[in-house]
């Protein structure tokens, strides 16, 4: 995923008339205001009631392949050059956020979007405190601890002991 497939799949939901704020590795990027790595795919967080539009929009531009379907939790596709796209269905709206529906009955909150920058385009993302939230839990990477070093870097945002740099 290159910088403008991520501002053309943005300008197509949009155009549908569907929300979507930038999550992951591309949302840490934006929210840094430049392209730090390559990245092999591009999450979203789209609203739940507009999901049937936003897999309308992604098919018509050729993401027909279903990677993972763990709805209402998440839904990824990919396209026929390999571009992927992870959607975080939540529900409730741009304006005030959303719930996440996670497997067992947990919910995650994603507040409203801030503003970041991919590509010289103010773009809709995930705030710094919920990167940092969405990359606890499991066993991070290394490509995580470098995402969460640089967002640190660039925003201030604190981190939690598991992604402090050693001493």
């Amino acid at each position: 995923m290159k910088e403008s497939d991520v501002l053309e799949v943005l300008d197509l939901l949009k155009s549908a008339g569907a929300a979507a704020w930038v999550d992951g590795g591309w949302g840490v990027d934006a929210l840094i205001g430049e392209t730090t790595r390559t990245h092999a795919d591009l999450d979203l967080v789209v609203l739940l009631d507009q999901l049937d539009v936003v897999r309308d929009a992604l098919a018509e531009a050729g993401f027909t392949e279903v990677l993972r379907d763990w709805l209402p939790a998440a839904l990824a596709v990919a396209d026929g050059a390999g571009r992927e796209i992870d959607l975080h269905p939540v529900l409730g709206s741009s304006r005030e956020g959303g719930v996440q529906l996670l497997p067992g009955g947990e919910r995650f909150h994603y507040p409203p979007p801030v503003t970041g920058c991919i590509g010289g385009r103010q773009v809709p993302c995930v705030d710094a405190a919920t990167q940092v939230l969405c990359h606890l839990g499991y066993e991070a990477t290394d490509k995580d601890r470098q995402d969460m070093a640089r967002l640190h870097a660039g925003t201030g945002v604190e981190l939690p002991l598991d992604y402090m740099p050693a001493p």
